[in-house]
Parts: structure tokens; C-alpha cells; sequence
């Protein structure tokens, strides 16, 4: 088996966006409710804080830093979060003025995932019995689709580091329930994805490679879920499956509140996987998650009790922890071998979600050098 290519989810809100100043105020980012955060319970180590400080990811030279801190700890490459809703993008800048602008961008890979789910107000969320407002519906139709397609051709498959599978640009999508919903139908939707690869080949790449994230629960509010996910990937035409993160893949409800054992997550999510590769007819790509606590965009005010997303459990594992995960997705590659294997992290940067890579002042770069002791360094196969 050949080293899996590391591709760590990159969450873009950590820069000054012309929607988020309109709903939360000028200059609003997601460093705010970091900063606000504080301990719900004995031992919550909260808040959060960044060893580089509040950084601001549209400045190229920022993005230099993030690149060669990945590719140093064995990071291919970045899975950016990428949002468009029916009238157009969200979060882009860190995209297209950070990353796309830096120095060193080819140094490193990169790839988008749809995340196609709603976007509701929990900026921060007021309480788990209270009505989030949906801020933009993640269901969007053929024509707003045919617009996202034409931008992500121009603008991102043409890059050099665009990250491919079997020469394919790949992009995955996060909520095909989100997907089915907004197309109009299982059907209408084949014939949106298969326009979308006919428009990628008259532009010269070989068509796309299509990867669908596939979990069981429901956590995001407003979220859609599917019944047969085998069936919808076979007849929707994707090329691989994969994970986004582990509590997608864990009944919060089988856990004590405020926290619990990290051990009965992984646990949980490597069961899942192996279902997934057993009964999917196409590869399924395993994800590793650094941690999860969404506390900080609960309100600081409101008391701190179970229920969902985001008041569900906090786990905060240790770098070790999040090691033992990574050496069981590398059997994983052993026991279900694939041809240029991919592994997911959750997240370089999820700061208020409790689960990124990036150092902080607690653990450093405990988490990256997990990744450089298991998996080695990067290896620049583009494919």
C-alpha cells in the first residue's frame, strides 16, 4: 500500500466577509465567539487560543505560513469548506485572496467540499430549545447550480495544484440530501452532475471525479439525510465515498454529557468505516478527527446542558490520542487496500468545533507532529 495522501478540511471563517458583516456587524469573524468562550464545567479547557494569535487567512503571506506549517507535518493538502448559496459565494476570500495568492501554493494540494448543508444562525446558538434561523438554505436549484459549476471550472479546476484522482478534479459534497433536494430529484440530479463533467471536459480536464461524505446522523440543524447511501452514490455517479468528521458517525445520546470517553467515538466512527467498505461499491476514503467542542457558539450566558448540535458532548483527546486514531486509519488502509489512498483530517482549523491541527498554546504542534510520526512527510505524487 502506498502512503495515503493527508488532506486536512479547511474551515474558511476566519476572515472579514461582506455577508457576515451585514447579519453580525462590521468586522465580524468566528474569532470573536473564540474569544468570548469560556469553561462550561470543571476542567473545560476553554477558551481556545491560537499560538499564532488572530490570524487573518485572506493575507497571502498568512496562507505562506499556514503552507509550509502543513507540508512540513505531512499534510498533501487542504479540503477547503467551500460555500455558495442561490445567490453566490460565502467565506471565499481565505480562498481566493489567501491561498490562491500565496507564494508557496504550490507546494501544497487543494481541493473543495461543497458544504451544501443550511447555514443557521448559531453565531452563537441561544439555547438547545430555541429556534435557529436558517440565515441561507443549503438547497439550491439547477440554475444557481449551473453557476457554481461555470465558477469552480474557471477559477479552480484550472489551478496547478488542484488536487486530482486519476487525472479527474475531484470535489466532494457534503449533504446529498441538500443536493437531491434543491435539483429536484434523484434524477434531475444525475443529469445536473453529469452536465457538470460535461462542462469540466469541454474544458479540457477529463471529467471530475465526484466523492460523496456519507454519515447516518443528523447534526447540523436543518440538515438532510438519506436512507440508502450505496444506492444514492451508485445511481448519482460518484467515483468515491468518504467521511467528514467522527460524530457524524456516534449516537451522542450513548454518551454522558458534558463529556465523554474520545475512545467510544473512534470506536464508533472505524465500525461505521468498515460498513462503508464492505457494502459501498466505490472507495471509502476514512477520516481522522482531531477533537470536537462546539461550545463557543453556544451562548456564554445561557446554561450549558445536553442537547443538539451544538450542545452535544465536548472531547478534548490529547496529541496521543489523536495519534492512536491516525495508526488505526493506517490499518485501515491495510486491511481495505485501495490505489492512491486518501485520508481526511478534521480539521486544520475548526477553532469554535474544538478540532484543529493548528498549534495552540496548550499542545503546540502536538497534533501535526502525530501526522509526521505515523505517516511521514509529504510526498508530491500529484495525480
Amino acid at each position: 500500500m502506498s502512503r495515503p495522501k493527508v488532506l486536512a478540511y479547511y474551515f474558511p471563517s476566519w476572515h472579514r466577509d461582506p455577508r457576515n458583516a451585514a447579519w453580525f456587524g462590521d468586522g465580524w469573524t468566528e474569532w470573536k465567539l473564540l474569544a468570548d468562550a469560556k469553561p462550561r464545567f470543571q476542567g473545560h479547557r476553554q477558551p481556545r487560543v491560537p499560538a499564532a494569535g488572530e490570524i487573518d487567512e485572506s493575507d497571502p503571506q498568512v496562507f505562506d505560513t499556514q503552507i509550509a506549517l502543513a507540508t512540513e507535518h505531512g499534510v498533501n493538502g487542504f479540503l477547503f469548506d467551500f460555500y455558495w448559496y442561490d445567490d453566490g459565494p460565502y467565506l471565499n476570500a481565505a480562498l481566493d485572496d489567501g491561498y490562491l495568492h500565496a507564494g508557496k501554493r504550490d507546494d501544497i494540494e487543494f481541493a473543495l467540499m461543497w458544504a451544501n448543508h443550511n447555514l443557521t444562525n448559531i453565531f452563537p446558538s441561544a439555547g438547545p430549545e430555541v429556534e435557529k434561523p436558517i440565515l441561507k438554505s443549503g438547497a439550491i436549484d439547477r440554475a444557481a447550480f449551473e453557476r457554481m459549476a461555470e465558477h469552480i471550472i474557471e477559477h479552480y479546476f484550472s489551478q496547478p495544484s488542484y488536487l486530482k484522482v486519476d487525472g479527474r478534479p475531484l470535489f466532494s459534497i457534503y449533504e446529498i440530501g441538500s443536493l437531491i433536494e434543491g435539483l429536484g430529484g434523484v434524477t434531475a440530479t444525475r443529469e445536473a452532475l453529469e452536465w457538470f463533467d460535461e462542462r469540466a471536459r469541454a474544458a479540457g480536464h477529463a471529467g471530475i471525479h465526484l466523492d460523496a461524505i456519507v454519515w447516518g446522523f443528523e447534526f447540523l440543524p436543518g440538515g438532510v439525510t438519506v436512507d440508502d447511501p450505496a444506492q444514492l452514490i451508485d445511481d448519482l455517479g460518484f467515483g468515491s465515498a468518504s467521511s467528514y468528521v467522527w460524530i457524524h458517525h456516534m449516537d451522542p445520546d450513548t454518551q454522558t454529557f458534558p463529556t465523554s470517553p474520545w475512545k467510544d467515538v473512534e470506536d464508533a466512527a472505524f465500525a461505521a468505516y468498515d460498513e462503508y467498505a464492505k457494502s459501498l461499491n466505490v472507495a471509502f476514503s476514512p477520516n481522522v478527527t482531531v477533537g470536537w467542542d462546539a461550545s463557543p457558539r453556544t451562548a456564554q450566558d445561557v446554561e450549558f446542558i445536553e442537547g443538539p448540535y451544538p450542545w452535544i458532548p465536548v472531547w478534548d483527546p490529547t496529541p496521543a490520542e489523536f495519534e492512536r486514531g491516525l495508526r488505526r486509519a493506517a490499518a485501515f488502509f491495510e486491511d481495505y487496500p485501495r490505489e492512491g489512498p486518501i485520508l481526511s483530517i478534521n480539521a486544520w482549523n475548526e477553532w469554535t468545533e474544538g478540532s484543529s491541527l493548528l498549534p495552540d498554546t496548550v499542545n503546540g504542534t502536538g497534533y501535526l507532529e502525530a501526522i509526521k510520526r505515523v505517516f511521514g512527510t509529504v510526498h508530491q505524487d500529484r495525480g
